[in-house]
């Protein structure tokens, strides 16, 4: 079972997609996947709905896929996450998860356009898993106490400037906070729905070049670690995204790599999280 949204910008219907293929609407449900649906236990609601018949099929043809979370109250990211990553960008492995923030309304769906801000030179990609908060996170006990504030899991596209990012301010937010720098998507997959969040591939390439070819095995904190460290410091609320960190395999740790342009296609996936594509285009 996978939770979608479908349909225009703005007006995207919520929708979920069975394991047997078929698509069903949510509506009966649900206005939207949202904070509100995933804290009121919305994803249990559709497994019960979906195993009694009580979802009418919907035909997704033609439709836009949006993110699938509606309005992230925050989106908090992890830098330098892998050690591969780490290792390319001249960096040492973290002693503490590098954290920092980005727009929220960076968000938009896996298949949208992405736009290369004005003035841009290094516009460049991330792979990440993205983790989705189903419950109030705050001062949580443990590493496995974090696990049942995970709604599910999904890709994100960490697009970053890296210029604005390291070179016009000492902070990184100016560099991953423009325009559509967030792709989502596109599905949400429950939690119980991933075996080992520490175990999946993630794989990313450019105008059919692989780039990067990673494992969240080699990530320095893990998922369950990250959520209960950030509920130290910050509230995470449902809706909320965390974006876990990226492998190596980026324009910045890879000297003579092109960055990004308009019309570069940008093409992303992560083991039972689907597949995302962009194309860039000029703001």
């Amino acid at each position: 079972m996978k939770l979608m949204r479908l349909g225009p910008v703005g007006s995207e219907r919520p929708a979920v997609l069975a394991d047997d293929g078929r698509l069903y609407d949510l509506a009966p449900l649900t206005t939207d996947i949202d904070g509100a649906f995933l804290a009121s236990g919305g994803i249990a609601r559709t497994e019960r709905a979906l195993a009694a018949g009580d979802l009418p099929m919907l035909d997704g043809g033609g439709l836009r896929v949006g993110a699938p979370v509606a309005r992230p109250g925050k989106v908090v990211c992890i830098g330098l996450n892998y050690r591969d990553h780490a290792e390319e960008t001249g960096a040492n492995a973290p002693e503490r998860p590098v954290v920092f923030m980005k727009a929220a309304d960076t968000v938009v769906g896996p298949y949208d356009t992405v736009l290369v801000p004005r003035g841009s030179e290094k516009t460049d990609w991330e792979v990440e898993l993205a983790v989705v908060i189903g419950a109030r996170a705050r001062y949580l006990d443990s590493p496995d106490a974090a696990l049942t504030a995970i709604a599910g899991y999904t890709i994100s596209n960490d697009v970053s400037e890296r210029a604005y990012q390291l070179e016009l301010s000492p902070q990184w937010d100016l560099g991953k906070s423009c325009e559509t720098f967030n792709p989502l998507g596109p599905w949400l997959v429950p939690r119980d729905r991933i075996d080992d969040p520490q175990d999946l591939g993630l794989r990313l390439s450019v105008n059919g070049v692989q780039r990067q070819n990673g494992t969240t095995k080699n990530m320095v904190f893990s998922v369950a670690h990250i959520v209960w460290y950030l509920s130290q410091y910050m509230v995470l609320e449902p809706g909320d995204i965390v974006n876990t960190g990226t492998p190596a395999g980026v324009a910045l740790g890879l000297p003579g790599t092109p960055y990004l342009r308009a019309g570069d296609v940008v093409e992303l996936e992560i083991d039972g999280l689907g597949t995302q594509r962009q194309t860039l285009d000029q703001a």
